[in-house]
């Protein structure tokens, strides 16, 4: 008699409500089918995979014994929310993700109510997670929150920050720490899982408890004595660390691939912790898949790629990306100046501080995910003469306004800013945008301000930006390839605040900042043909403005455009209030100031995103006929 082939368990999950349905004993197999689900959908769209890899069995040991959506699981950064996705009632749209109108690469507030928070930037877990605890506490809810936050992430000092007012608070919150480096400490084995699920359970709470209870009816000199003696005895059985001396008690390490380790300490936890407790686990990136196993960054992030082989889809670049250009023409600098030196904010591959990390190691840092730091300890080192980069995403370079204002800009500090993934980055969305860089840097006295319209421009910035020493400069570049110029054996020194005329016309004047200047180009080309004789300004400084330039634009053209892929209130905001004071509105000129619309724009190709907002080739012209009334050159043109 033949067998039937058994459903796979992962068909029967719609939701984490029917995981609750199932024994201990099938979780194992739920984890490689959804391991398995996982790995195909990644291999089909590319994304974050080795975070999820590694918390496979992590997500569903907390699905299965809390009760979300009523119990609010928070993650980190987002990287390792695929698992947690496929549970949640999304296994049919799993193969969209990161696609245009697809599911989106982090969690999300809109998408799911299983996403109680949305991420995408690292450390916010323990603070939003605080937020909702305190919350629950207010409308006297019984309702756990659990915030995951990885090893990398807590290495910003917001989560100490959130860690401490959470221990001060004595608030019902679980915080998982998922350690994938080891960079904390090793699990211990069976011993380990044995003390961690000791620790976790109602017999030692409830003794740390009558300890606190009896100590605080003794006085405070007993009290100190006798809180040294329990910590003291329960630093044999775990560990002490420095999340007790914050007010969290403290369970770990355990092997966060182990149901057996992770279901009884996960339930003890729901059953017994009133406070605030910190839950240790060590997990393997990449977990599972031996091709991610085995490379170096544990497939953090992918192309897609072949699921036998693991060899990743590579498309041959036309042109050397922005990233390696800006890397190689720093390290020439650096190789004629000692005193240019490097910083980033974990991000070395993706900044290309990786290759003056391979030159000059003492004279790169990587400070963590800490960019307010970061920061900081450039203005020092500019303090002391050196010529620091901070190399930072522009998404990124937010988290550290504040610094920016007031340790670099009010004290002048030349400190260097090369802005990487400025404008829009594709996948990755709105969280990763790189939007508002020249709006909020444009507006600090003292700054200078560049865009680099293609990679040979950038090369002139990066060698102007280490020569000049009179305050803080910053230069912004996108994500990708360049455009295929010819790159100059070594970069020119800019003369700062003057911009220059690509293209020379008579009627409509294009001014673009930054490189929307191709598709200004071709534009150009379009007007040309429908007898609009126009001219093409890369404006290159959005402070100082070039004043001339501008004067002789307005004077000379019926009509101005700017174009700039960033926010309002950037470039375009520049140049128009300096019309307006310099009463260069008053002759009948129209202007148009063409940016990124003021949505958050949804994921898709960088290439349909400048579309959407009217910033390419097409947009360009059709701003231009609309504003002439040239009605049937548009309807000609489309």
């Amino acid at each position: 008699m033949t067998q039937m082939p058994q459903t796979p368990l992962l068909d029967r999950v719609q939701n984490p409500s029917d995981l609750r349905k199932l024994e201990d004993r099938e979780l194992p197999q739920l984890a490689r089918e959804l391991r398995d689900e996982m790995i195909d959908a990644v291999s089909r769209t590319g994304g974050h995979l080795g975070a999820g890899l590694g918390v496979v069995e992590l997500t569903i040991a907390i699905h299965s014994v809390f009760n979300t959506p009523d119990d609010r699981l928070i993650f980190d950064v987002g990287h390792q929310c695929y698992p947690h996705k496929i549970l949640t009632g999304r296994r049919d749209r799993i193969r969209t993700l990161r696609q245009e109108d697809g599911l989106s690469g982090f969690t999300r507030r809109a998408e799911s109510e299983y996403d109680p928070f949305g991420a995408a930037h690292s450390s916010t877990s323990i603070s939003a997670g605080l937020g909702m605890a305190v919350a629950a506490e207010l409308d006297n809810a019984d309702r756990r929150v659990i915030a995951v936050i990885g090893d990398g992430a807590m290495s910003a000092g917001m989560a100490y920050e959130a860690l401490n007012n959470a221990g001060a608070l004595d608030a019902r919150l679980i915080v998982i720490l998922n350690d994938n480096d080891m960079s904390i400490a090793p699990p211990t084995g069976a011993m380990s899982a044995y003390l961690a699920r000791l620790a976790s359970g109602r017999t030692y709470m409830g003794f740390r408890d009558f300890g606190k209870k009896l100590t605080a009816y003794l006085g405070k000199k007993v009290d100190r004595a006798i809180t040294r003696a329990v910590e003291h005895a329960r630093g044999y059985v775990t560990g002490g660390t420095m999340f007790e001396e914050m007010g969290f008690y403290h369970i770990g390490p355990i092997d966060g691939h182990s149901f057996e380790h992770l279901l009884p300490v996960l339930r003890n936890v729901r059953d017994n912790a009133q406070g605030p407790v910190l839950i240790h686990v060590v997990t393997q990136k990449g977990k599972g898949y031996p091709p991610a196993e085995a490379a170096a960054d544990k497939y953090h992030g992918v192309n897609k790629f072949d699921v036998i082989t693991g060899a990743q889809t590579k498309v041959k670049p036309n042109a050397p990306s922005y990233t390696s250009v800006f890397a190689d023409a720093l390290v020439q600098e650096a190789t004629l100046d000692d005193k240019i030196v490097g910083i980033t904010a974990a991000m070395p591959n993706g900044t290309g501080l990786d290759k003056l990390q391979e030159f000059f190691p003492k004279r790169c840092f990587d400070v963590g995910i800490a960019e307010q730091h970061a920061v900081t300890f450039a203005a020092g080192l500019a303090a002391e003469g050196y010529k620091p980069f901070a190399a930072l995403y522009s998404t990124f370079l937010q988290r550290a306004y504040d610094q920016v204002v007031h340790d670099v800009a009010i004290q002048g500090l030349p400190v260097r800013f090369p802005i990487d993934r400025a404008g829009f980055v594709g996948a990755d969305g709105p969280t990763h945008a790189g939007s508002f860089d020249t709006a909020f840097l444009a507006t600090l006295p003292g700054f200078v301000v560049m865009a680099a319209s293609d990679e040979a421009e950038l090369k002139h910035m990066v060698r102007t930006a280490a020569a000049y020493d009179l305050g803080p400069i910053s230069f912004r570049y996108p994500r990708g390839e360049g455009v295929g110029v010819e790159l100059p054996e070594r970069g020119q020194i800019l003369e700062i605040g003057k911009g220059r005329v690509v293209k020379q016309g008579s009627k409509v004047a294009l001014l673009s900042f930054g490189t929307r200047l191709a598709d200004s180009l071709a534009a150009a080309e379009d007007l040309d043909a429908a007898g609009l004789s126009t001219t093409v300004a890369d404006a290159r400084f959005a402070k100082p403005l070039d004043h001339d330039l501008i004067r002789q634009l307005a004077a000379h053209h019926e009509m101005l455009i700017t174009i700039e892929e960033g926010s309002v209130g950037g470039f375009g905001s520049q140049v128009m209030q300096f019309l307006a004071t310099e009463g260069l509105l008053d002759n009948g000129l129209k202007i148009r100031s063409l940016v990124m619309p003021d949505i958050w724009m949804e994921q898709a190709k960088p290439e349909a995103m400048n579309a959407r907002a009217g910033l390419d080739r097409a947009g360009i012209v059709q701003t231009v006929f609309r504003t002439l009334g040239h009605g049937r050159i548009v309807e000609a043109a489309s």
